[in-house]
This record gives structure tokens, sequence and C-alpha cells, in this order.
């Protein structure tokens, strides 16, 4: 005796070689033995075992669905009895069979209700599912062509409004989202890169690498700017009034691409052993309320986006300008005067002021540092004839006492790039700057005094404030008033930038009100202070990190635009290495197995802009050189 039974949601069939009442051991076509409940078993026969499936499979095969589900009542019913129904005889086990497989394989016509019964579903349900199943086709069919499409270089125009969505935020959900996946399985390709070859930045035809640009700068801007890097309505500031004017003169010292200028300096020779010097902050906290449109605008930036060819402000255009101190303009400010001994260039006293103040000059990096060189500063008898160059020279002594007083390191090792890229980004220059010349010194060290005397200054009038704390190498933004040890002083108050970074101008509210003597918008151990801190460090290193991205991904066209195929380089550790001219880390296809700070000296084997990376690797054997020191 046979079986016909139900298993792991399909039909078998078995030879019966014992039964022991709620089980049965059995012995398929193959040969194969196995033990299965009694329960599981449809029906018993006699018939050949391995022509059961066929014929019952070639009988249902010519069953008219539709009128089976006709004849049907709309009670539960056994498909033994449907098959005596539709047949109009007692069924033969094939029969039976076939009419348990036609049942079973449409779910949607008939509904089961345990082993071997079914229930007629009813006409609307079956109406729906029918209009389902027809859609579904639709759908699948119009994704075949849209994966063609996509796979011969052709952008589906259902895909083209959505381009951007697809890119960084698919809804895996959508049919488009699930075309392009599947074509990027087919085609072995990633989506980027079947966008690019499909003309989704067919306006960079000109300049293919400036695709692969716009793909990482909208992948950054999806995140962090999804509503745009505009704003939606006109953000209104109101300048502030009746503020007391200084009658010193004001000068920044920016590179000439700088717009959001924050600070700037005044020199007072008060008599011959005194001398003032003033460190007057831009004061954009004064232009808007804490609860303004705009103050709104600037926490959901936190910071200025710098990468290069490009930036994103933290405030708008509109309000940069009011608040920038702009050369011949009577400017807010939140000032530091510090005085010192004009003797020894120590530090004698310091003191806040809310004012105006007269800007005379927007200074540039790239003038200043052509004449104020090391041989200039260190000549105390050298006639300076430029502009503010004798305040400058004074104001280089003095920053240099007080990087001796707070005791830091000589970090002239530093190197700092400029990037001077064309419109289409087919010409990339890059420079070095070394970090430590006088000019660096001064704007340096003056910011770093101010920093850190305002932070001591909320610190001791128990005044919250947001501060930049440094132990045990980790650096953190917190609300305590902890010491930053790599700069060696014991507060440190990030104030300096309020143009470009929240925290600053969260330290200035607080300032002018501890100034004005107005009570403080923050009160201690703040939970909105302390939310602030965390949420700013967190975007401050993705903006950092993106910066770096964007800062490989010109490296990169720099190389292949000069036609390197290497570049000297230094091991980090492991496969990674960063370049010596160049600020571009790499890693490499297998590990440099040499010690830290080795020269090397890098192929470049291939480049891919998609990644940001490409492959390279060390000659073979790699050079012996001996440890940098």
């Amino acid at each position: 005796m046979n079986v016909f039974f139900e298993e792991d949601g399909g039909f078998k069939v078995a030879r019966i070689m014992e039964d022991i009442g709620t089980s049965l051991q059995v012995e398929a076509v193959t040969g194969k033995r196995s033990k299965i409940k009694s329960s599981a078993v449809l029906l018993r026969f006699a018939t050949a075992l391995n022509e059961l499936l066929p014929r019952a499979e070639a009988l249902a095969s010519e069953i008219d669905l539709d009128f089976l589900y006709e004849v049907c009542g709309p009670s539960e019913f056994g498909f033994e009895e449907l098959a005596l129904e539709y047949f109009g005889h007692p069924p033969s086990a094939p029969e039976a069979a076939a009419c348990a497989m036609k049942l079973h394989g449409a779910p949607m016509y008939f509904y089961k209700r345990g082993k071997g019964r079914y229930q007629k579903a009813p006409g609307e349900n079956l109406k729906a599912a029918l209009a389902s199943l027809e859609r579904k086709k639709r759908e699948a069919a119009e994704m075949e062509i849209w994966v063609s499409q996509l796979k011969s270089g052709v952008l589906p125009e259902a895909m083209r409004p959505h381009i951007n969505q697809l890119l960084y935020k698919p809804d895996r959900n959508t049919l488009i989202a699930k075309a392009c996946e599947k074509a990027m399985a087919e085609s072995g390709q990633n989506l980027p890169e079947l966008f690019h070859a499909a003309g989704a930045w067919s306006h960079r035809g000109s300049a293919p690498h400036m695709a692969q640009h716009d793909f990482h700068v909208g992948k950054f801007l999806s995140e962090y700017f999804p509503k745009g890097t505009t704003p939606a309505v006109e953000l209104i500031v109101t300048p502030p009034s009746e503020l007391p004017i200084t009658s010193l003169r004001g000068y920044s010292i920016d590179d000439a691409a700088t717009i959001e200028i924050d600070d700037a300096f005044s020199f007072h020779q008060l008599d011959v052993s005194r001398i003032e010097i003033g460190i007057h902050i831009a004061a954009p906290a004064l232009y808007f309320a804490a609860d303004s449109a705009v103050d709104a605008y600037a926490k959901s930036r936190l910071s200025t986006v710098y990468y290069p060819g490009s930036k994103i402000t933290m405030l708008p255009d509109q309000v940069v300008e009011a608040a920038t101190l702009k050369e011949g303009r009577d400017c807010p400010v939140v000032s530091l005067y510090a005085l010192f001994d004009s003797a020894n260039n120590t530090l004698v006293s310091v003191r806040s002021a809310v004012e105006q103040i007269h800007i005379a000059k927007n200074l540039r990096l790239h003038e200043l540092e052509l004449w104020l060189t090391d041989s200039v500063v260190s000549d105390p008898t050298a006639k300076v004839e430029q502009e503010f160059g004798t305040e400058l020279v004074k104001m280089f002594a003095i920053a240099t006492a007080l990087k001796h007083r707070r005791g830091a390191k000589d970090n002239t090792d530093y190197v700092d790039y400029n990037f001077d890229i064309d419109e289409d980004g087919t010409t990339v220059n890059i420079w070095q700057r070394v970090r430590g010349s006088p000019v660096d010194t001064i704007v340096a060290e003056f910011m770093i005094l101010a920093n850190s005397e305002w932070g001591k200054l909320l610190a001791e009038n128990n005044v919250a404030g947001i501060y930049r704390a440094q132990q045990n190498m980790k650096t953190r933004m917190t609300t305590d008033a902890l010491p930053h040890e790599g700069l060696g002083v014991a507060h440190y108050a990030w104030s300096s930038s309020p143009l470009r970074r929240y925290v600053d101008l969260v330290n200035q509210r607080q300032l002018i009100a501890l100034i004005q003597g107005t009570t403080p918008l923050y009160l201690r151990r703040s939970p909105v202070l302390n939310e602030i801190a965390r949420t700013f460090d967190l975007t401050y290193d993705a903006y950092a990190e993106f910066q770096r991205n964007m800062e490989r991904f010109w490296c990169l066209r720099y190389l292949e635009q000069n036609g390197r195929t290497s570049f000297e380089a230094t091991v980090i550790r492991d496969e990674l290495v960063r370049g010596t001219d160049l600020p571009l880390i790499v890693r490499l296809k297998a590990p440099a197995n040499l010690p830290a700070k080795t020269p090397v000296t890098v192929n470049v084997e291939a480049i891919d802009y998609w990644s940001i990376g490409g492959a390279f690797s060390l000659p073979s054997p790699p050079t012996e050189v001996p440890q940098a020191k």
C-alpha cells in the first residue's frame, strides 16, 4: 500500500513499510526511508508508486479553476468531496490527488482550513486578489523594462525625479528601488556607475570626474542638509544699537577667500612700559535672539562646512554680511583687552567689553607672509615700512612669550594644505602651508588667549559655558570647565568664531550677559547646553570627515591630472600610508610590514573616484630604507 501525503508545503508519495498507528515508516521512489505522521496522509492508494504524481499533475493541469470555484459551495469541504462533485463519480487516486493539487495551488481561490480541507474565498476577496496579481504582473514587466534600460545605459524616465533618493536614501519597498537593486545584481556595477553611464550627470559630460564629485557632495548633503543649503524664507537680523564705540583701529588677518571674518586686533601703546592688545570678536549674538529663526537655523547646522573648492556657511549670507568684521565699517564686537609689560612681554591683566570698533583693514595672509617673515621678526633693528608692521612685529614677540608661558611644544612640523580648483575641476593645484609662521603664531596665540581667558571668566563667575577639553589625548566638548592639556591651558571655551561655530555663539551669549550684568540664557548643568555640546561634537566630527574625504578626492584627481603613477609617503601602520606632499591617506593592497614613519614610494595602480580610493601598492620587494627619525 502506498500513501499520498503533504510535507514541507508540497505533496509526496511513498510506499508503506510499517504502520504503527500514529506514524508510518515509508520508502520513497528513490529508496530513501523516513518516518511520517499518520495525520499527514491524505490518500492511501494501490496505484503504482511512480505513476500517481505524473498522472495527478496531468489531470490537475486540465481542471478549469474558475469552474472548480463555481461548483463548490460556500461551506468548508474536503478535496475528495470536491473531486466527487467535479468528476461526477467516486474519484480515483490520481483524480483525488489532482483536485488536492489544484486547490493547494490556488490560495487566492480557496483558503486552506486544515488537512485536505478548504473553503471558497468570498467573491470580493477573490476579485481584489486577482487585481493585485494582475498589478504585480504589470509591475514586474515594467520593472524588467527599467532594469534593461539601466543596464544598457538609458535612464528610465520614472527614475529621473528620484535620482537622489535612489542614490542616498532608497525606499527598498518601491518598485524603482527594486529595479535598481536587480540592475546592480545583474550588471555587477554599483548604482552611481549605472546612473552615470545612463547620463544622470549629463551636465558634467565635459568633466566626468565632477559627476563623481557631485555624487559625494550630494550624499553628504542628503544626510546633513536634507532641506537644502539655503534658507526657505528670508531670515531677518537687526543691528544692535547704543553700543559704545572705541577710538581704536581694528584690523583682521585672514586668507583671501574668507568672508566670515570673526576676529580682529587692535594695538595701543599706553606708555613706555605698557601695551594693550585688543582681541575683537564679531558679535552675531547681538543681531538675533536665541529663540529666533536665525538661531534655530544656525543650531540645525552647528558649524560651517569646509571642503576644497567650496563651503557651506553656518549662518545665512545676509547674517554673515551684517555681522562680519568688514573693512571700513563700525562693527559690534565682544572684546578682550590684554595688558602686557612691554619690557618682558608678560601678561599683566585682562578686561572684557561689548562695544563697537572701526575695522580699518582686512589684512590677507598671502600678502602678510611676503614680508612678515622669520628674518623680520627676529631682527629688533629691522625697520618695517608696511602698514601695521611695527605693531605686528611686537605682537609676534608677545605671542611667542604667550606660547612659552603655556608650555606649548613647537608645532612647526604641522603641515596644512591649500587647494586651488578651477570651476570644472579640470585643473587642481595643491600646495603646503607650513604652520608656525610669524603670522600663524600671532593669530593662533591671541585666539588661544581669548578662548582661555573667557573660559576662565565664565568658570570663575559660575556662568555656564561649553569648553573644548583635552585629557589623556582625548578631545571633546563639555560643560565642565576642564583643562586642555594639549594647549597647556586650564580653561578653553571656544568663543572666537561665532560666525562659524555654534558653540562659540552660545558662549558669546553667556559672555555678553556676564559682561553686561544680565541673566545668562543657560544655567549651570543645563540639559540643553549638554545636548548642544554632545550634538556639536558628533556633527563637527562628521563635517571634518567629509572634508578629509573630499581632500582625498582632489588628491587623486591631482595625481591623475599630473600623470603621476606613484607618490612619496610614510607608513602609518599595517597597510595604511600617508602622503608626504599631499593630504592623502590610502590603504595598500597588502600590509607594508615596515615600522611606522618609514618613508616609502607608493605605486598608483588604479583610481576609483566613486569610492575615493583605488589600488595602491609598494614596489615588490619594497626598498629597504632606514626608519624616519
